[in-house]
């Protein structure tokens, strides 16, 4: 099972301090690395090194959120994407969800604790697809075991 040291995050946010406070809470709760990026340029030009998930912010000069969003779900649909906005935008919030976010979360007082929740449910997905993969592999080769 993969542990919260293995996974590579990206911070994605033109806000030098929100994203500080991001990366010191995840630091904080045992994760190592971290990259941060001040625009969704930077960030998808390194989109090689595989992060597992990006926090990206909503409200961006030059590329949006959403510009980058669609971009990064292109190069990897399997990267966990959860876009961070300061607006309670139901409209924002739906959005981001129809162009592959897998969260999406309001910049308050709450939300690393939020950023922890959603963190969590995807070590448990990961968890699931594991186990039913190896399931799912031992029933085809049943023979075998």
């Amino acid at each position: 099972m993969e542990t919260n040291q293995n996974f590579k995050f990206f911070i994605v946010d033109d806000d030098r301090f929100c994203a500080s406070v991001y990366e010191q809470y995840l630091r904080n709760s045992g994760y190592e690395d971290i990259t941060y990026f001040e625009n969704g340029e930077s960030c998808l030009d390194e989109l090689y090194q595989k992060p597992d998930i990006i926090f990206l912010d909503h409200n961006m000069e030059d590329l949006t959120g959403f510009e980058v969003l669609k971009k990064i779900k292109r190069y990897d649909p399997n990267i966990y994407v959860i876009m961070v906005s300061g607006q309670e935008n139901i409209d924002t919030a739906v959005n981001a969800l129809k162009y592959g976010a897998f969260d999406y979360l309001v910049k308050d007082a709450h939300v690393c604790d939020k950023m922890s929740e959603t963190i969590d449910k995807i070590l448990r997905i990961k968890e699931e697809m594991t186990q039913n993969n190896f399931k799912n592999f031992k029933r085809l080769f049943s023979f075998v075991f």
